[in-house]
């Protein structure tokens, strides 16, 4: 028999310490983002700090095919709801936008300024508003941090209006957290301030998918084993509950390269989240 308990919660959700050269990132995506930000930009392509909502980091940016774009992406991004924005991920749009899909990236308030459930109510509106632009089929996908954000969108209790909740074909949370309660016994949760209520309540391994529900969850093999726990956490109970679920992990990858497949139109991850 091998028994297995945690001890060091704050070590078992430390990605960059326990990851060579983890100090890198995120700094090694800025210059990416910017070059695909600007090259976009540059030939009316990509409309940027879009307003969703009232408070300051409430935009979006939304990056176009060269054609018609044959339905909407929205990318939520991580960071332990703590910490980035939209202007450090926008490369990982190419993938999709070379597929002929638009792609948006929104920022969002980050706690402590805000709860966990505040922000859900906040990517809920930035989706909402990137749906009115864009019509077609709806796309989610997140990481880390926002891969929980994109898949509470899903969620029976999801914030999303109904007739942008039908227009979801297909959810990939890369790196997902899925339940929060153990969040609770971490260092970070001194600024998160999650509570067991919250975390009950926002937790999407926690909640009934919405009717329909078609989610892939995603992680790196060399991943902290907790990120491999709910990665599998979900798409475990949501099989249980009707939702059509895959996992998959992906070899060589850890917690920060797992995206670069997003960047790339003909890789897995990319033709899973555009998948029909």
């Amino acid at each position: 028999m091998l028994e297995y308990r945690i001890s060091d919660w704050d070590d078992a959700y430390a990605n960059g310490v326990n990851i060579a050269r983890g100090d890198r990132w995120p700094e090694a995506w800025v210059k990416p983002a910017e070059a695909f930000r600007g090259a976009l930009h540059s030939n009316g392509r990509a409309k940027l700090d879009i307003t969703y909502g009232e408070r300051p980091r409430n935009r979006m940016d939304l990056f176009l095919p060269d054609s018609s774009a044959k339905g909407l992406v929205v990318f939520v991004h991580g960071g332990f709801w703590l910490q980035t924005d939209k202007s450090v991920w926008s490369h990982l749009a190419a993938g999709a936008v070379a597929s002929g899909y638009a792609v948006a990236m929104p920022s969002y308030t980050l706690c402590p300024e805000v709860r966990i459930a505040e922000i859900v109510t906040e990517v809920a509106a930035a989706i909402g508003e990137a749906a009115r632009i864009v019509e077609g089929p709806l796309m989610l996908t997140g990481h880390s941090a926002g891969g929980h954000l994109a898949s509470r969108m899903v969620t029976a209790t999801s914030p999303l209006a109904p007739h942008v909740q039908q227009r979801v074909r297909n959810v990939v949370s890369i790196s997902g957290l899925h339940d929060l309660r153990p969040l609770l016994s971490t260092a970070m949760n001194e600024r998160l301030a999650i509570n067991e209520a919250e975390a009950i309540a926002e937790s999407p391994a926690l909640l009934r998918p919405m009717p329909n529900a078609r989610i892939t969850c995603w992680a790196g093999s060399s991943e902290r084993s907790e990120f491999l726990r709910q990665n599998a956490l979900l798409a475990n109970i949501w099989t249980g509950l009707g939702a059509t679920t895959a996992t998959v992990v992906e070899p060589d990858k850890h917690h920060f390269n797992v995206l670069d497949g997003l960047a790339d139109p003909t890789h897995a991850l990319v033709r899973t989240l555009l998948s029909e």
